[in-house]
């Protein structure tokens, strides 16, 4: 029955994969909230945003997430994670994070295109995010998307790096977008490249997979690489 405010700010551009990369994220409210559970929030809002986000991989010293929490709002104070409270604060919290997370990948050092690589089937999450992570630290297929190129078996090599060793690749399922590009160990049969070509020349894509083998999913946002991202690294000294 209080109306709170959920506001933030971060920062990032290259080095990029949190996990001490170079990314800071703050997110203040004035929502009145037990220090446990606060505790909790942050990193369950960092999860699912800052810990789903890959520039290029690479990593530094120093990235922070921080969650600040006033108790100015007058609100009755929140104490139980079972409470409605509670989850529509992590609700606000989490899309808040979530939206800068992605500002940061749309920020990146000479992104032109915003990815989102969906890996569902697991069978957990941490293998999906394993899925998503080889696909998105490729430098093959992130210039691939840089050119608009649908060499699609560079996504499937990816997939195939990413440590699943009993993955069966007859079962798993591959989309671009709404265009489903692999099936059955091979190209799905209504597959035209095309259509590839044509998800490949967007500024925002869905990358989509189904291992088939559970019922656990997984996110990661990344962006492509250009020629302005080899410049930006190679003249930094300088």
């Amino acid at each position: 029955g209080t109306a709170v405010t959920v506001t933030g700010i971060a920062k990032g551009a290259g080095m990029i994969r949190p996990n001490m990369a170079t990314m800071l994220g703050f997110v203040a409210t004035d929502a009145a909230v037990a220090q446990p559970l606060l505790d909790r929030l942050v990193r369950e809002a960092a999860d699912a945003s800052f810990n789903c986000v890959t520039v290029d991989g690479d990593t530094s010293t120093n990235d922070s997430f921080v969650l600040i929490a006033s108790g100015k709002a007058g609100n009755g104070p929140i104490e139980d994670a079972a409470s409605a409270d509670y989850a529509a604060l992590k609700q606000a919290v989490t899309a808040v994070a979530a939206e800068l997370a992605q500002a940061i990948v749309r920020d990146g050092e000479g992104a032109t295109k915003f990815i989102a690589i969906e890996v569902r089937g697991g069978r957990d999450t941490a293998e999906c995010k394993a899925v998503g992570y080889a696909i998105a630290h490729s430098p093959l297929v992130k210039t691939a998307f840089f050119a608009s190129d649908p060499n699609l078996g560079r996504i499937l090599a990816a997939i195939g790096n990413a440590g699943v060793n009993d993955l069966d690749v007859t079962r798993l399922k591959l989309w671009l977008d709404e265009v489903l590009v692999a099936e059955n160990g091979g190209p799905a049969a209504s597959y035209r490249e095309e259509d590839g070509a044509r998800v490949m020349k967007q500024a925002e894509i869905a990358v989509r997979i189904d291992l088939a083998r559970g019922a656990a999913q997984a996110t990661v946002w990344t962006c492509d690489f250009s020629y302005d991202y080899v410049k930006i690294n190679a003249d930094y000294r300088s």
